[in-house]
């Protein structure tokens, strides 16, 4: 059994670990969180949980939630707001409610707008909206009634608990959930359940709950593992912890990795931000995850643990094949170190979707190219994801670079060579030839921005992640 407190109140959970919160409420009668689509898109299921590490309240989807990774931890939903709370009052004054089905998870949002500090510019302001869909065209109003409440601060008498995190253990129902505190518990409990699947966010996961109705046997929760959360700096550049969820690396990154930062612009949601993790999205090996070309082009080196030691993979040999790592049944994932790259490096990162927000890559990619002071390239590492099964260099193509002038001839020589490395899919995102076309077309791009300068950050509000600042 597991507690937790739920509107102020503490109520108890003994249920399978894979019920998602949005069961639990919904089957309990709290029936104000809505279910849309089951899959963290549309938003209607938005509540906020706290963050006992920062004091913060973080809006995520409850739709792919596991109740048990709430326990110990404060979650209010549209039902346990004081009536009526300014986020709401914002919504109704504005006239952004229009046939209400989406409106508890609006109110939600906005409430986390209101206890936040940073929402000045206007991209910010987009973000914290574009997880939360209206299907009846309200947006205005919507995004007034945001406008009206950023940062205000209510005095609403709702302030999270800053604690640490407590470890939980839960068996019930033929499935077992453990949430250490200390890696050393992590890998034993890894070691002593070989088929233990791994979960941290669970933005990934979830999806096998809510829509292959999987009832996973053994689950490991590393959320709660302090060393796997955070980054720090190391001797020769920075250590970024699995755990840490990404919103987290979004903040540091925008001055400290902005071409990690750029990437993770339009990752997803925030409410997938708050629960989604670096060490998630790699381990899951999708061939179209936004992150494993950055790790990829910055040389990154993943640190794994087990209870027989620590062992460091390069990137480069991290991904055996299509969702296939190199990461053992018995290891953990704990960091990921990124080498600190020159000040002439140039550097971009790009995702082609067919939205912007909130959608999944057709093709993805990050360049590293260093270029000496008489115009020759030094060093290469051009990344991919979506055109072969698993994220990819370009070998082919940083081999014809290297020794020539960074210059559109030789850019668009290495470019010819992606067709011959690269084997990606026709799905209903794409074609193959649109993928080829699209992997050297973004390199071109890459060109066209650093032709004088290493960094291009992406506008205020962009229509894509290429620039529009040429």
């Amino acid at each position: 059994m597991v507690r937790f407190e739920l509107d102020g109140r503490e109520v108890t959970f003994a249920e399978h670990p894979t019920t998602t919160l949005l069961q639990w409420l919904r089957a309990t009668g709290r029936v104000g969180t809505k279910e849309g689509c089951a899959e963290g898109d549309c938003g209607a299921c938005s509540v906020v949980v706290s963050d006992p590490t920062t004091g913060r309240w973080r809006v995520v989807n409850s739709c792919l939630v596991p109740v048990p990774s709430v326990a110990g931890l404060q979650v209010r939903t549209v039902e346990g707001l004081p009536q009526p709370h300014p986020a709401q009052t914002s919504l109704v004054t504005a006239l952004g409610s229009q046939c209400g089905f989406c409106t508890p998870g609006f109110v939600m949002t906005l409430f986390e707008a209101c206890h936040r500090t940073d929402l000045a510019p206007g991209w910010k302001r987009d973000d914290q909206l574009c997880g939360n869909l209206c299907r009846c065209t309200g947006y205005r109003p919507i995004r007034d009634a945001l406008d009206a409440v950023a940062g205000t601060h209510p005095d609403d008498g709702l302030t999270p608990r800053q604690e640490p995190f407590a470890a939980v253990a839960l068996s019930a129902e033929g499935g077992t959930w453990s949430a250490p505190t200390e890696v050393s518990e992590a890998v034993a409990f890894l070691a002593a359940h070989p088929d233990a699947t791994v979960i941290s966010g669970a933005t990934d996961l979830g999806l096998q709950i809510t829509q292959r109705h999987t009832r996973f046997p053994a689950l490991l929760d590393v959320g709660r593992l302090h060393e796997l959360r955070g980054v720090s700096p190391i001797a020769d550049g920075v250590r970024l912890g699995a755990a840490t969820p990404l919103v987290d690396l979004e903040d540091w990154s925008a001055d400290a990795l902005p071409v990690l930062h750029r990437m993770l612009r339009f990752f997803g949601s925030r409410q997938i931000k708050h629960r989604a993790t670096l060490g998630g999205n790699l381990c899951n090996a999708s061939p179209i995850g936004d992150l494993p070309p950055v790790v990829l082009a910055l040389g990154g080196t993943l640190v794994l643990r087990s209870v027989a030691g620590e062992r460091r993979v390069p990137a480069d040999a991290f991904f055996e094949g299509y969702r296939r790592t190199a990461r053992r049944p018995d290891e953990l994932l704990v960091a990921v170190e990124l080498p600190t790259a020159p000040t002439t490096m140039r550097l971009g990162a790009y995702k082609v979707s067919r939205r912007r927000e909130l959608d999944i890559s057709v093709v993805s990619a990050c360049f590293a190219v260093d270029v000496d002071a008489g115009g020759i390239v030094t060093a290469a590492r051009l990344a991919y994801g979506g055109v072969a099964a698993t994220p990819i260099r370009a070998t082919a193509a940083e081999r014809a670079l290297l020794g020539q002038p960074w210059t559109e001839a030789a850019v668009d020589a290495a470019a010819a060579l992606l067709r011959t490395t690269f084997t990606p899919l026709t799905d209903h995102r794409g074609t193959a030839e649109y993928r080829h076309r699209l992997a050297a077309n973004l390199l071109r791009g890459f060109f066209d921005e650093t032709r004088t300068r290493p960094f291009v950050a992406l506008s205020d509000r962009p229509t894509a992640t290429v620039s529009e600042a040429l």
